[in-house]
């Protein structure tokens, strides 16, 4: 509407209430969002060497991770169905495609090793690092099959959320490729709820790709820590080295949201 059309459309009378309302806005009628008390942005990732019980993680070098990753993948295309490269055919090219990504400053690259085989298995990174938001995100995630389902790969996780929430950010983001069910599946255990689907987010190797958000946020982090915790406890596996209790179980109370997709998984 056009300021012309106001008096014929609202009356005389009205258009200088109108006009006002256009103007002013009392904080009694406007929901503002709770104050955040002492907030200060949180500092970026350094890269720092951190390692746990299962799994150590160090910034991705090409001369010191690349060969041994490649052999960790070779002959596994289907890790990087979803990924946005890959698979690699050669040794080379595996090694050009982490000196060039190892060298960005937007996304940390990490290189995991499992701690229980010795071997460099897995690579994962933050990106989207938004320290005046709070906000950062974990993707890149891309475990051989020798790393998934481990104690190392839930560890690598854990320690990757420890130091988010440690470092005072509020949001710690995961999405994925909508179809990626392994990966909606494992962003759930892990303890990030459910925020919705993207369509049409992105398009993927000549393929449509809608993405699943989830995310953690720094009030849940005092009770994942405890589920972490109490999921890698030696006690919490038995001899042959199964879990005894889920971690998706221990994560379910905090959890906020739930994955519609998943709705069938124990």
């Amino acid at each position: 509407m056009i300021q012309e059309d106001l008096p014929s459309a609202l009356g005389v009378n009205k258009v200088a209430a109108y006009q006002s309302g256009m103007n002013t806005f009392s904080h009694t009628d406007a929901a503002l969002g709770s104050i955040v008390e002492n907030w200060a942005p949180p500092v970026l990732p350094t890269w720092a060497l951190v390692e746990g019980k299962y799994a150590r993680l160090e910034r991705l070098s090409a001369v010191g991770h690349a060969a041994w990753l490649y052999r960790s993948f070779a002959e596994h295309d289907a890790v990087c169905d979803y990924m946005a490269y890959g698979p690699f055919s050669s040794a080379s090219q595996y090694h050009r495609w982490v000196r060039d990504h190892a060298a960005l400053d937007d996304t940390h690259f990490y290189a995991i090793k499992n701690l229980e085989t010795g071997n460099w298995e897995g690579v994962a990174s933050y990106l989207r690092i938004s320290p005046e938001a709070g906000s950062i995100e974990v993707g890149h995630i891309n475990y051989s099959p020798s790393l998934q389902q481990t104690r190392a790969a839930t560890e690598a996780m854990y320690l990757m959320m420890s130091w988010v929430f440690d470092a005072g950010y509020r949001r710690y983001e995961w999405k994925c490729n909508a179809l990626n069910l392994k990966s909606r599946r494992a962003a759930q255990r892990l303890g990030f709820s459910y925020e919705g689907v993207f369509r049409q987010a992105a398009v993927i190797k000549s393929r449509n790709c809608d993405t699943t958000w989830f995310a953690a946020i720094d009030t849940d982090w005092p009770a994942l820590k405890e589920a972490y915790a109490a999921w890698l406890a030696p006690s919490n596996f038995d001899v042959s080295g199964r879990q005894r209790e889920s971690l998706g179980d221990m994560t379910r109370l905090v959890r906020v949201s739930e994955d519609p997709m998943l709705s069938g998984d124990g």
